[in-house]
């Protein structure tokens, strides 16, 4: 993989996994829904399982440099 692409792959994807991660957090711990009409439990767990996803995207893309 190109560096340059890497580089910006990885900065995407851990930006975006870092900012799903904190907001579900935020959102637990205020006890107020991380998405309408879904089960606060499951939709809490679809978005942290997101997130993680993400972020390993994210070190999977900075170890290609």
């Amino acid at each position: 993989m190109e560096s340059g692409s890497a580089i910006f792959a990885g900065a995407v994807f851990a930006l975006f996994g870092s900012a799903l991660l904190t907001w579900t957090v935020v959102r637990v711990r205020h006890r107020e829904p991380v998405a309408d009409g879904v089960s606060p439990v499951a939709s809490a767990a679809l978005a942290a399982l997101a997130s993680v996803a993400a972020l390993a995207a994210g070190a999977w893309c900075f170890t290609r440099l």
